[in-house]
């Protein structure tokens, strides 16, 4: 008897309980998602602006017309966001309050790729995504045929550019010529070529010296690159069209003109030739006016058979690229 009044009294406060839920829950979902129920939070910790709130709400509204949060479908909601070009990861969560949370996670351009008429970002993961109509991040600048399995690379050697004080002062963009890769400087006209992504620490480096120890007693105007993609040198080019570079480019001419060219072989039987003709030109007898005199025909000396002459082999002191 005891034991099924005891059930009894289970029964009915299961009962009760299952009304209340249900009770609850009918409120719950029956509640109005209004603006101010609505939280929307960016987490990268570089503030981009390619997504705003206003335009996360609007969403929210689209997907949900009666604004009613049993009518809300928060995994199509969330899978429609995470579908934005600009957005990298959404989560989005209700609580007890019936209060709507999404945290938003936009994509962080690390450069900007410009390449035949194409014009887009990469983030840090190398993914790319399109540029803004309303925003511009303001992120270096690459031109070039830059293929997609170099995006990770690239998106290195920015961020260590981004980092470095005196990176940041003197790179303003990057391009690419085929294979190889040249920094694009703020100070004069001159490029830096590096060549390939590898080694770039060790190749940044090696320009910083060559800045620190002679390009800043020279004029930025000297040279149209500075390469440092070979191991442990520098080679310069001079700028052309930089006055004070004349007299350098007239001497490394010079020194070029020196070097020996390789003469034509003649040929033994062409060279008699022409010197029997000659021979028989000279040995006509000339008409004199007067006949009482008769005037010997002068015999013309013969002349040595000339030698093409060869330069002496001389080395070019100095290149000019």
């Amino acid at each position: 008897m005891k034991n099924k009044y005891r059930i009894l009294k289970i029964a009915i406060t299961v009962i009760i309980l299952g009304f209340l839920l249900s009770f609850s829950l009918k409120k719950f979902s029956g509640q109005k998602i209004t603006d101010e129920k609505i939280s929307v939070k960016m987490n990268e910790k570089t503030p981009v602006y390619f997504i705003d709130e206003k335009d996360i709400k609007q969403i929210v509204i689209k997907e949900n017309p009666s604004g009613k949060v049993g009518d809300l479908n928060i995994p199509e909601l969330e899978k429609k966001i995470n579908a934005l070009p600009a957005v990298d990861s959404a989560n989005v969560y209700l609580n007890l309050n019936g209060k709507l949370h999404l945290d938003i996670k936009q994509r962080v351009p690390v450069f900007r790729l410009n390449y035949n008429g194409k014009d887009f970002y990469v983030d840090e993961k190398g993914t790319e995504f399109p540029i803004s109509k309303t925003y511009s991040h303001s992120c270096m600048l690459v031109t070039g045929d830059v293929k997609k399995e170099e995006y990770e690379k690239l998106g290195e050697l920015v961020s260590k550019i981004d980092k470095d004080d005196f990176s940041k002062k003197y790179f303003i963009g990057i391009s690419k010529n085929k294979d190889s890769y040249n920094l694009l400087t703020s100070e004069g006209i001159y490029k830096v070529e590096i060549g390939d992504l590898d080694n770039i620490e060790f190749k940044v480096k090696g320009f910083k010296t060559f800045v620190e120890k002679f390009l800043v007693f020279q004029d930025s105007q000297k040279y149209s690159m500075v390469s440092v993609k070979y191991d442990n040198q520098i080679v310069t080019t001079l700028n052309p069209y930089f006055k004070e570079n004349d007299s350098i480019l007239k001497a490394g001419h010079k020194d070029l003109a020196k070097t020996p060219v390789a003469a034509a072989p003649i040929k033994k039987e062409e060279v008699k030739a022409k010197t029997a003709e000659k021979k028989t030109v000279s040995a006509k007898p000339k008409e004199s006016v007067k006949p009482k005199t008769a005037v010997k025909p002068k015999e013309k000396k013969k002349t040595p058979e000339k030698k093409p002459s060869v330069r002496p082999k001389t080395k070019a002191k100095v290149k000019i690229e």
